[in-house]
């Protein structure tokens, strides 16, 4: 959340900005939680708070908008459809453009941030493009647990075995095993 990104660039705490804008703290301990709707919040409210940390009510609302955390499974398949219609090239500079893979990291979206960033180095081999090199430092972190398929973990659970985990990161694509994200299909989408 926009919010919590400039009380901790600003090494403020939510208590000054409380006291700062006027806004009560329970308030602001509700906005920065996500427990408040910010589209909900007092229009007072928000240019109180807006005004303390120099960004406009409109940059608050859009980034409440943009905050919102599909399931991964969901992300992944969004990732996987934009680049169906999209096409590999276009979905690339797009990605680049944007710079959604650092956005995500710095909202601490690290599953969404690697798996995009995977896909980008994946499309990059496929396609005999060079790696962008702007991500070489997100390029050395790794999710401290693999993160399977749903679909390979509903038939671990369902056979009580190991094996379909073991299979699915021996089929596994090497840009995402870099990352612990275990992935075989990328193309399959319908």
């Amino acid at each position: 959340m926009l919010i919590n990104e400039l009380l901790e660039k600003r090494r403020m705490t939510k208590y000054r900005l409380s006291k700062e804008s006027g806004v009560p703290q329970a308030t602001v301990n509700d906005i920065c939680s996500g427990k408040a709707d910010m589209e909900r919040c007092t229009a007072g409210t928000l240019y109180r708070i807006a005004k303390v940390l120099g960004v406009s009510v409109e940059e608050i609302l859009e980034s409440a908008k943009s905050d919102h955390r599909a399931s991964f499974e969901t992300f992944k398949s969004n990732i996987c459809h934009r680049i169906k219609d999209m096409g590999d090239v276009e979905f690339m500079l797009g990605v680049l453009a944007s710079d959604e893979i650092q956005s995500l990291y710095n909202k601490r979206w690290y599953p969404e941030a690697l798996y995009l960033l995977a896909m980008l180095d994946y499309l990059s081999r496929v396609n005999d493009i060079p790696l962008c090199t702007r991500y070489d430092g997100l390029r050395t972190k790794k999710l401290s647990n693999p993160i399977y398929p749903i679909g390979v973990r509903l038939t671990s659970e369902v056979m009580d075995s190991d094996e379909p985990l073991k299979r699915a990161e021996q089929e596994c694509i090497p840009e995402f095993r870099r990352f612990n994200i275990i992935e075989s299909e990328v193309r399959n989408v319908v």
